[in-house]
């Protein structure tokens, strides 16, 4: 196992239980809401930390920015940077008061909050994304489609 797997499950284990609620917004739509950037402190932190940087902090507005996301594609079933309608990255970012550079990490699949950030570990463009010095505040979010399978953003920035 990767080591950076095997420490990131252990948190994960501790940490998304008591962090994570999870809401019903419509029938077919489960969503992990309020919460889930808690749950992820640990191993986002880890991730950056074994960088040399700082670990990044929870932040509302990108939450919520990441909670239209991961709503969106579930409601969708459609892995985009968009929420429809003309709403590209940009101007959900204005929408939502986040100001400055930002970035966004989108996967989907069935996996705790340990194995969607090693996933984007292992990506580099998702990677270089998570590690970029300018971002201090991030927010993830997660919405499940009507079979359960899960829809993940992680909105990063400064």
């Amino acid at each position: 196992m990767v080591p950076f797997l095997r420490h990131a499950a252990l948190i994960a284990l501790v940490a998304l239980p008591a962090g994570c609620s999870v809401m019903s917004l419509n029938p077919s739509i489960d969503t992990a809401s309020v919460g889930a950037s808690a749950s992820a402190q640990e191993v986002y932190g880890y991730v950056r930390s074994s960088a040399g940087l700082s670990a990044a902090r929870p932040d509302p507005a990108l939450e919520k920015a990441a909670m239209q996301q991961a709503r969106y594609m579930a409601e969708t079933g459609r892995m985009v940077h968009t929420t429809g309608r003309g709403r590209d990255f940009s101007t959900r970012m204005r929408q939502n008061g986040v100001e400055g550079p930002a970035a966004e990490n989108i996967a989907h699949g069935r996996m705790a909050v340990a194995k969607v950030f090693q996933m984007w570990v292992d990506s580099p463009p998702h990677r270089k994304n998570m590690l970029d010095p300018r971002f201090s505040r991030y927010g993830l979010a997660s919405a499940a489609d009507a079979e359960g399978r899960r829809y993940w953003a992680l909105v990063m920035g400064k």
